[in-house]
């Protein structure tokens, strides 16, 4: 393994009209070393990135490619030099099969023509073996109905196959299950011993502890730290991210807690069995459980999305009825999903048409929409939130994520409910947003809102909730509250009952 430099960027800025992304930004890129980059969103992870691959160039600075400077056209001359980014979303054909995304652009062919299926397949077959995915995968296997691990091995295959010399992960776990998780650090740890740079961005800074070598901080476009892994805490690297002590990430609970104001009674869905809850004002009851143990899929339940066969689930002393959702909505509850990009919000609309999607009947005017009705509503809550845009009519696709976040709070806050459902309220959102995000919603509950909080994150689940449910295989299997509350009781019964009695193993969940 080798520390020597492949990559470097040197003072390099970058501006987008009056927003300065980057500022006399300097860092090198070693192989066989990963290099975790880190910071709050708008810190500008991605358009470093951008520039290292060739999307953007800089205003300023140089690039240096073994030592050897470089002017990227685009990205296709990155590629040329066995420099990729990985990104979030990874970039998969889906009408092609497996082979042909892996070897795209250079597929094998008979006389510089026809596809050479049986070589392709050959190859393809190979590289599947090399990284264990021969069981999952197939070389003819199309990619349309692949999931998002699925989809990233194919571009890390596909990165490693056209010689990549420096891989660049962006929140490569976002949605990934723990063991995919696992696989894909086994793998990176990997190329890394075979010399190969590497860029790891997390917002998970227990994944940047337990892979970096080194340590880069990025605040406000401007390099504010980098150095070893060795003597890092995830509060040591918060604070440099966000340039203050967030000493009180978690605010403190609530004292007194009201009335029942959700009682669920054997609810029984096609995906859930016999749930049992009781949800009082001003309580945050949190949801645990591994991937695939039912915990979105209670929330949906709960919320109409997903038809009851059994059960009651009572709001305020209403029973709503079976599968749906404009009653639920009626009677007081409202539900941010896990996806909000995919399930919660329309991206090309301004944030005032998302918040105001649930309350047409307080922002019409003889049956007509009437844009100084929704602004009175929804311009206070939007401030109370914190929403940070230039004004109402910003498009939300171009919001962070934690703002996102609190658009879609903002449009059930307007309908004022009784019962707030967060599905991973904090996923792809930043330390510093995270922070906003927990005081708002212990805010909410001292207006005597009752929320639930679903997370695969075991410290935001135990600091935030006043008592947590576990799921596992679509039924609840205990109860936790106060000093009960620790990672191995919950992770212990969120166990399947065939794993039960087997070691835990720290990060887990």
């Amino acid at each position: 393994m080798s520390n020597s430099e492949f990559m470097s960027v040197k003072a390099v800025s970058k501006g987008f009209g009056v927003v300065k992304a980057l500022t006399d930004v300097t860092l090198d890129f070693r192989a066989g070393e990963i290099l975790a980059l880190v910071g709050e969103n708008g810190a500008g992870k991605s358009t470093l990135m951008r520039i290292v691959e060739g999307a953007f160039a800089p205003d300023m600075g140089k690039i240096a490619v073994e030592g050897i400077e470089q002017s990227f056209a685009g990205p296709r001359d990155a590629h040329a030099l066995g420099i990729r980014v990985i990104h979030q979303e990874p970039e998969i054909v889906p009408h092609l099969s497996v082979g042909e995304n892996i070897f795209i652009g250079q597929q094998p062919r008979h006389l510089g023509f026809f596809l050479d299926r049986k070589t392709l397949n050959e190859k393809t077959a190979r590289l599947l073996a090399d990284f264990g995915m021969e069981h999952e995968l197939s070389a003819n296997q199309h990619c349309d109905g692949l999931g998002p691990a699925q989809r990233q091995m194919i571009e890390i295959m596909r990165a490693v196959h056209a010689g990549g010399r420096l891989i660049a992960f962006d929140e490569p776990t976002s949605s990934l299950t723990d063991e995919e998780a696992r696989r894909l650090f086994a793998i990176i740890r990997r190329l890394r011993e075979q010399g190969v740079a590497i860029v790891y961005i997390s917002h998970r800074l227990n994944e940047i502890i337990e892979l970096a070598d080194r340590i880069a901080v990025l605040r406000d476009g401007q390099l504010v730290d980098v150095g070893p892994k060795e003597g890092a805490t995830e509060a040591s690297i918060t604070r440099k991210m966000v340039g203050r002590d967030l000493k009180e990430l978690f605010p403190a609970k609530n004292d007194e807690l009201g009335d029942v104001v959700l009682s669920v009674d054997g609810m029984t869905t096609d995906h859930v069995s016999d749930i049992t809850l009781n949800l009082r004002a001003g309580e945050v009851l949190g949801i645990g459980g591994l991937m695939g143990a039912g915990r979105s899929e209670l929330a949906k339940g709960l919320f109409g999305f997903h038809r009851r066969t059994a059960g009651r689930v009572v709001l305020a002393g209403a029973a709503l009825p079976p599968g749906d959702t404009a009653a639920a909505i009626q009677a007081g509850m409202g539900l941010a999903p896990e996806d909000r990009k995919e399930e919660a919000l329309l991206l090309m609309q301004s944030i005032l048409d998302n918040a105001v999607i649930c309350i047409p009947d307080l922002v019409t005017r003889n049956g007509l929409f009437s844009k100084s009705r929704a602004l009175g509503v929804i311009s206070d809550i939007a401030r109370r939130m914190a929403v940070k845009a230039p004004s109402l009519d910003t498009p939300v696709g171009r919001l962070s994520g934690g703002n996102q976040q609190k658009v879609v709070i903002t449009r059930w806050l307007a309908r004022q409910p009784k019962v707030l459902i967060l599905d991973e309220p904090t996923r792809g959102i930043d330390v510093g947003a995270k922070s906003e995000i927990y005081a708002l919603i212990r805010n909410l509950t001292k207006t005597g809102l009752g929320v639930i909080v679903i997370s695969s994150e075991m410290p935001e689940l135990i600091g935030l909730s006043d008592r947590i449910l576990v799921m596992a295989e679509g039924r609840i299997t205990a109860e936790f509250s106060g000093e009960a509350m620790t990672e191995e009781n919950i992770l212990r019964s969120a166990m399947p009952v065939s794993a039960r009695g087997t070691p835990i193993h720290e990060g887990a969940l």
